[in-house]
């Protein structure tokens, strides 16, 4: 059977109990997302330009490139289009600071992107996925709408952003003290929903993550690279760089499992990529993010 043909079993009960955690995943990210990090617009509107560049253009237009030129199946080129039209994820953060990035702006980045992509995303996904020559027939099948995706996008994912958002500004102490229970325990309902689907479609998985491995693999190496040169040849500090490699190579791949089920049925293809994509940015950022680290320390030590 072609990976083309694999779809993963879940109950509607469990595609709804998916959609409250991503939407309580966005809550949780919007209860720790300050008024004042959306200033990075005012403060560098060059650095913020250029990682909306990266994100919402360079990136899915090279993953593009990239699925034509490993002549992948159409799931598997519909999921990494999909990972690459995804927002970041927010462990890009903490990967800024250990290769001792720009940190505060690595949090801007973030939150001006998790808006941004409530509109981008569902429109990039069909650009994108509707230009490919294989992948164009799965959005066919499915029959996408933009618009019922947008509007599905923002009641899981703008509302409770919105909600979140409103009482970090209006009660930034009651914010303070939830947002952490709230963002733990999405993501260990997040990680437990991945096991649980693990488990159910076990020998989906196994039979099919090596030939996702590779790819995965490729476009990890592409997404960090586009966000690297973009902030090189943008003209970008050693510290910004760093940030805004890791906001272009660490996508929400936890998000976009979630719209695998949603919106493709649990296509197998597009859901092993999403899955094995999850795993592998931390490991490959955290990789890149130690290197970095190191260099740091090396060069301290030398001028000490």
């Amino acid at each position: 059977m072609s990976i083309d043909d694999v779809v993963l079993n879940f109950s509607p009960g469990s595609m709804t109990a998916l959609n409250v955690v991503i939407g309580l995943i966005m809550l949780g990210i919007a209860l720790d997302t300050a008024p004042a990090d959306f200033a990075v617009v005012r403060r560098a509107p060059k650095a913020m330009l250029l990682a909306l560049v990266a994100q919402l253009v360079l990136l899915p237009a090279v993953t593009f490139g990239l699925t034509l030129a490993l002549d992948l199946r159409a799931s598997l080129a519909l999921g990494l289009i999909l990972v690459a039209c995804c927002p970041p994820g927010n462990v890009s953060q903490v990967l800024t600071y250990r290769a001792g990035g720009n940190v505060a702006l690595s949090v801007s980045f973030t939150a001006v992107a998790n808006v941004v992509y409530i509109v981008a995303m569902p429109v990039s996904i069909a650009f994108w996925g509707g230009l490919h020559p294989t992948a164009s027939a799965i959005l066919a099948e499915v029959s996408l709408d933009p618009l019922e995706v947008l509007t599905d996008v923002v009641l899981v994912i703008g509302l409770p952003f919105a909600v979140g958002f409103g009482v970090r500004a209006r009660w930034p102490r009651l914010a303070a003290r939830v947002q952490r229970p709230v963002r733990w325990f999405s993501l260990l309902a997040l990680v437990g929903f991945i096991l649980a689907a693990l488990v159910g479609n076990f020998s989906i998985f196994v039979t099919y993550v090596g030939v996702v491995a590779f790819a995965v693999f490729c476009h990890e190496a592409v997404a960090l690279s586009v966000g690297y040169a973009t902030g090189r040849l943008g003209g970008l500090g050693p510290r910004e760089v760093k940030a805004l490699t890791f906001e272009t190579g660490i996508r929400n791949a936890g998000l976009g499992l979630g719209l695998v089920f949603a919106f493709f049925g649990g296509l197998g293809g597009m859901a092993v990529v999403a899955g094995w994509w999850g795993i592998w940015d931390i490991v490959a950022g955290l990789a890149l993010a130690t290197v970095w680290a190191r260099r740091s320390r090396s060069r301290q030590e030398v001028a000490a």
